[in-house]
Order: C-alpha cells, then structure tokens, then sequence
C-alpha cells in the first residue's frame, strides 16, 4: 500500500505541470458548457424575467409547438437538412481534393503561399463576406450584373429577389470559406503517411491516380468518418450568419435561406419569447446527440476500429 502511494506520488509530481495547464481549458470548458446547462429548465417554462429562472412557471412541451405546429415547420426542417447534407457532402470532397493537391506540391514556399491564400475566407467575417457577395450580386453595381452578364449578352438579374438562384450561392459560400479549414485538418493527416508506402506502390508500378485510391484515401478514411460524424451532430444548426447575413435578410428569399436558427432568432425578436428559443436549441441538441449515436453505430457495424465510441 505505502509503495503504491508512494508510485502515486511519484506520478502526479511527474504530470503536475500538464495538469496545470490543463486547469485553464478544463475552468473555460465547466464556465461556457456546463454551467449554462442548467438553462436547459427555460424551455420547459413561460419564462418570467421578473420570476427568474427557477421561479417561472413550468408548462411542459408547450415551448416546442413553436417549431412544430407553424406552417413553416417543414420549410425550415427540410432547408436545414438538405443544406447541411450538401455541405458536408461537397465540402469533405473538396476538401480532399484540395489536401492531395497541396500534398503533390514539392516546393515547399509554394505550398505554404497556398494554405495560406486557402485558409484566409475561413479567418473573414460572415459579415464581410456578405459585403463580398453584394459587391458581386447588387443589381445597380454588382459585378455580375455591370460585367459578366452584358459581356455574355445576358440581361441583369435581380439576385436578391430571385430565389431559384440562393441554394447554390449558398453552398458555394460556404464551401469557399470553410474549405480551407477542413483541408488543413486533412492535408496535416497526408503529411503523417509513411512514404515508405507510396515508394513501394511505384515499384509495383501504380501510377499517381493508384497511389492516391490504394495508399491515400484509406489513411484518411478516420479522419474522414470522425469529421462526419461531428458535422452530422450539428446537422440539424445552422450558420446563421450564412443564411441572414449573406441574403441580406431579404424576404423574398425566406422559402430557401429561412432554416431553424433564422427563424427561432426571427421569432424571437418579434415574440421576445426567450423559452421558444431556448427549446429550439434544446431540439436540435438532442437531435443531433440522437444523430451522433446512429451514425457511430453504423460506422462500428461496418469498421469498429473507426468509431468514435
């Protein structure tokens, strides 16, 4: 007994020093996660700011009607799903594409020129890009409109009220500024890869196309199942800024950008309900918790080394 606490001892003296540096993350991690937590009970409330929050009365799942018995429970259901599939979809695969680009570029100031230009729209504002987007798409001196529409003989397009349009504007914003991001996060698990492997693939005779089908894919397949299963978490948020920001708020956009962030952050600015909120927030938590937990049982059916959990 004395020798196991004297082993003990011993080992916490060794780690103390990464224990203390653990103590300013693990204090921000309780402050901003777990303690707001307990503002889990607002949803379930008719929340009273002169009550409190333990003081309100409690009315069960009344907050949640909110979001399901609106004529728009399906329009902002759908375009939160549909838009966050897209994203993930296209944006692993360009993602990818652009890491084993960067990874076939040998010189190594070049390289680090593109990942930087790459990461630079992850680092922008969403308000900045906004601006970006209107500098492009204003109908009285976007670019499109002023330049590249007349150039190709095409007439000027009112983008702000034109719906059809808003999908893929939206996703290709989003893929521009997120895909430097999620290249460097794949493109540091390339750098990781045993050359050894791709020597060996040129000796057998593989060629390029070969090497990066056989050698790379497979040694991102984890990186890319734990980046999925994280985004599939948050599947059911939204960026806000994105879908009010980039529209420009613009009403006759609301049937393809209107998502359930948008629409509880409207709702609550014309009701001031703050218990509507706060169950909207609360919904896609256990949503997206629900989510998590089936993607990661189907990943440990078919590759449990892969699995998260």
């Amino acid at each position: 007994m004395i020798k196991q606490k004297k082993s003990l001892g011993r080992k916490l003296k060794a780690y103390l020093p990464l224990y203390l540096m653990m103590v300013p993350g693990a204090v921000y991690l309780i402050i901003n996660n777990y303690i707001p937590m307990a503002g889990i009970s607002i949803a379930f409330e008719q929340f009273n700011y002169s009550k409190g929050m333990w003081g309100s009365p409690f009315i069960g799942l009344k907050n949640f009607e909110f979001l399901f018995k609106t004529k728009d429970a399906w329009i902002i259901t759908r375009n939160t799903i549909l838009y966050n599939v897209a994203f993930i979809v296209l944006g692993t695969v360009f993602a990818i594409a652009v890491a084993v680009l960067l990874n076939e570029i040998h010189s190594s100031r070049a390289k680090k020129l593109y990942q930087t230009t790459i990461l630079v729209p992850f680092l922008i504002s969403i308000v900045v890009v906004s601006y970006l987007v209107y500098a492009f798409l204003s109908s009285d001196s976007g670019f499109i409109n002023k330049t590249l529409l007349p150039a190709l003989g095409k007439e000027p397009i009112s983008w702000y009220t034109s719906a059809q349009y808003w999908p893929f504007i939206l996703i290709l914003v989003n893929i521009w500024k997120g895909l430097g991001y999620n290249c460097i996060i794949y493109y540091a698990t390339l750098v990781g890869i045993d050359r050894g492997y791709y020597e060996a693939a040129v000796i057998d005779g593989a060629n390029r196309w070969q090497q990066i089908l056989h050698i790379t894919l497979p040694a991102l397949k984890p990186t890319i199942i734990t980046l999925t299963l994280m985004a599939i978490g948050k599947i059911f948020y939204s960026d806000f800024g994105l879908f009010y920001q980039v529209p420009m708020n613009s009403g006759p956009l609301l049937d393809v950008t209107n998502t359930i962030d948008t629409y509880v952050y409207r709702g609550l600015m014309s009701l001031n309900n703050i218990s509507m909120a706060s169950a909207a927030g609360v919904y896609q938590s256990l949503i997206g918790f629900l989510l998590v937990l089936v993607a990661n049982f189907v990943v440990k059916k078919l590759s449990a080394e892969n699995a998260l959990f």
